[in-house]
């Protein structure tokens, strides 16, 4: 019943969840029947491509299924988070996108050089061997190693076309048919994905001894007053990565000062402030367009309350005025998010823009 009013909350309203509701006893006790005896068996994705802020397929699975998944994930969470590090902040209870981003300011102030990373294609990438076999080592016993391996096998191939494939040291001809790929949509997805970069955490804070380092799912910075001791990380980062078939987005992986903000989680992130990233701006806008082209009230209220809460852990004040105005909402932010808002970017040294 847990696993079942996580996966509905927010979506009771969606044909889906209500008619799983509908005769909601008797699908739970099908489940639990099915998972008892090993029975279950995922079903389809529905797959399909969202465009803000950047083109991304997402794949969502049955509802069941997503019931499934938040058990797993109740029963797996406790043993998985006593191998993670403070340092990894996604869909953990007390961290987060915010908290994230103010460890990154807070180091940004402390350091002068920084090292930004994102991996190239990383639900696309990860490969199914590793992470079994991770997953395996961080769980107490092999109870539900079945389940996982379902699920795995389910989400096989849902990002083929997603992935450009790479061959790392020792490939044989048989690497591009490696089972690779977790759907982008499922709980599972984002716990796993926590579970499969810990060794790189463990690694860039127990050997490189770096003692400023963020991680963010698969962006990561690391912080340091020596430039050249980041060139050495970078070289040292890539080539761990290999050993997880993964690989860094060349481009923006190289030292840089602080001073000229860090891309960060939607934010331009400064050791004095925080600005939203243009795109992130304007990808808010065309969604708030589309919206309001449909003419339900609620829906557009609940979408600008998540956004204006979002946004205001940056200097973006002028900003939400004119986004409130343009949905007509301006008088309904509430006193208090403007006063925290105000409270936050003066204790960060920035002036919020009216």
């Amino acid at each position: 019943m847990a696993a079942y009013k996580h996966a509905a909350r927010g979506k009771r309203g969606h044909g889906p969840a209500a008619a799983f509701e509908f005769t909601l006893g008797d699908n739970l006790l099908a489940l639990q029947a099915e998972l008892r005896t090993q029975t279950y068996t995922p079903g389809p994705y529905h797959s399909f491509y969202i465009h803000e802020p950047k083109k991304r397929l997402i794949s969502a699975a049955p509802f069941r299924d997503r019931v499934v998944h938040h058990a797993l994930c109740l029963v797996t969470t406790p043993h998985l988070e006593k191998w993670f590090l403070p340092t990894s902040y996604a869909n953990r209870v007390g961290k987060g996108t915010h908290a994230a981003l103010d460890k990154c300011q807070q180091f940004a102030r402390q350091y002068r050089y920084a090292l930004q990373c994102d991996i190239e294609q990383f639900f696309p990438a990860m490969d199914h061997a590793i992470l079994r076999e991770t997953l395996a080592r961080m769980l107490p016993d092999e109870s539900v190693l079945w389940l996982i391996d379902r699920i795995l096998a389910s989400g096989r191939g849902v990002l083929a076309e997603e992935y450009t494939q790479r061959y790392f040291p020792q490939d044989d001809l048989w690497a591009a048919e490696r089972p690779r790929g977790l759907p982008i949509g499922n709980l599972t997805s984002q716990w796993w994905a926590n579970c499969y970069l810990n060794s790189l955490d463990q690694f860039v804070k127990r050997e490189l001894r770096c003692p400023a380092y963020v991680r963010y799912v698969d962006d990561f910075i690391l912080f340091s007053n020596d430039k050249g001791q980041l060139q050495e990380w970078r070289a040292a980062v890539i080539e761990r990565l290999a050993r997880y078939r993964l690989t860094l987005h060349a481009g923006p992986a190289h030292p840089r000062p602080v001073t000229e903000g860090l891309s960060f989680l939607g934010f331009r992130v400064f050791p004095t402030h925080r600005r939203l990233k243009s795109r992130v701006g304007l990808a808010y806008r065309r969604k708030l367009k589309h919206l309001a082209k449909h003419g339900q009230t609620t829906p557009i209220k609940a979408s600008v309350q998540g956004w204006v809460n979002h946004v205001r852990y940056g200097q973006t004040f002028g900003l939400r005025r004119a986004v409130l105005s343009q949905a007509g909402l301006l008088a309904q932010e509430p006193v208090y998010q403007l006063a925290a808002s105000i409270r936050f970017q003066a204790q960060n040294g920035s002036i919020p823009q009216v």
